[in-house]
């Protein structure tokens, strides 16, 4: 892997990955203000959580043309995001951030009774998988797919390695229906300064495990769940010599898979070389078969779960890949019960769901 870091016109810094040495001198020429965002961080007294205020994105970009886009490779008369011609994977700083390190010039740390609230600093990247506006993940060869996974864990060491980081999220969102605003191929990584409420309860909950066992929770359920392979009502959907995926016990989604290293570690930077490459054929399949599910492109979230800051070697890293789609013309909502309560209900039971993806 190639890295060559640079700054885009506000200020803000770009990240050119490639699989070989590449010249990436190109400047951007658009005539942008400096970069600065403010937002909160409030906690909710009742639940702990922490929730992220940032008015200043209501103004982000939003479903832009084609030919407008801001994640292809710049031309002349149409500036993007990335000055380049071309590219293989870019990653920049948001240009609408949920969290920004500027916060803390402008929101001083308050508490008061049974309320507090702190700056939302941080960072917010876009990585950008290939410069075809046309393609998606799946599209993307093993070699370029591997590539994504070594910015990723680039990211990940970069960003654990700043201050007041406490958690870096790398995810994809894909599809309208998810909520994408941008319809080029990208993810994002989040470097959040607290630990986010799913990991600090699925942190808890190993913990109590290890209490009550001695045992590690995810060794665990991954140990439950290879050995039923082969078996007919396994949720095993694809076990390799390095990586095993399956439908979740407790399915939340119609179509849901985690994605486990089979030897446990606390983050992307924690694989060794036979997990990295057999990582493409790995999850590219898996996101192929989702593909096939409906007769349209699957809108799907792909979120990598990795162990808060200071490391815990509890919380292993894994991926967990879910659609919003139950069928092909129904879509599963968060109505009443998952919204109101945080009470999933799944039509789809999850070992018919492993079968289908198996069939694919």
């Amino acid at each position: 892997m190639h890295k060559t870091v640079t700054k885009l016109a506000d200020g803000r810094e770009l990240v050119y990955y490639d699989a070989e040495p590449t010249a990436r001198d190109a400047v951007d020429r658009r005539p942008l203000e400096p970069a600065a965002s403010v937002s909160e961080v409030r906690v909710d007294p009742f639940s702990g959580d922490a929730v992220t205020i940032a008015a200043h994105r209501q103004s982000r970009t939003y479903h832009p043309p084609a030919d407008e886009c801001p994640l292809c490779p710049s031309r002349e008369g149409r500036l993007s995001e990335i000055p380049a011609a071309d590219y293989q994977v870019a990653v920049f700083e948001n240009r609408f951030p949920s969290l920004a390190d500027s916060s803390a010039e402008h929101v001083a740390p308050w508490a008061d009774g049974p309320y507090a609230l702190t700056p939302g600093t941080g960072r917010c990247e876009v990585v950008c998988f290939t410069s075809d506006h046309a393609a998606s993940f799946a599209d993307l060869d093993e070699p370029r797919a591997r590539l994504v996974l070594d910015a990723w864990t680039d990211r990940t060491a970069e960003l654990y390695a700043r201050p007041g980081v406490r958690q870096v999220y790398c995810f994809e969102n894909r599809g309208a229906e998810i909520g994408v605003t941008l319809g080029h191929p990208h993810g994002q990584v989040y470097a959040f300064p607290f630990t986010t409420p799913r990991t600090a309860l699925a942190l808890e909950r190993a913990a109590a495990h290890l209490a009550a066992t001695g045992r590690n929770l995810y060794d665990d359920v991954l140990a439950a769940e290879r050995a039923t392979t082969g078996k007919p009502d396994s949720r095993v959907v694809l076990a390799g010599e390095h990586w095993t995926a399956f439908v979740p016990f407790a399915a939340r989604w119609p179509y849901e898979v985690h994605l486990y290293p089979n030897r446990r570690v606390a983050d992307l930077t924690g694989l060794d070389g036979a997990a990295r490459d057999e990582f493409p054929r790995i999850y590219l399949d898996l996101l192929r078969r989702f593909d096939r599910l409906f007769p349209g492109p699957a809108p799907y979230i792909a979120a990598w779960h990795q162990a808060p800051r200071p490391a815990s070697a509890e919380l292993a890293l894994h991926l967990e890949l879910f659609t919003l789609r139950r069928t092909a013309d129904k879509l599963k909502y968060l109505a009443g019960t998952e919204s109101g309560m945080g009470a999933f209900m799944n039509d789809v039971r999850p070992e018919a769901a492993a079968r289908t993806l198996r069939e694919l």
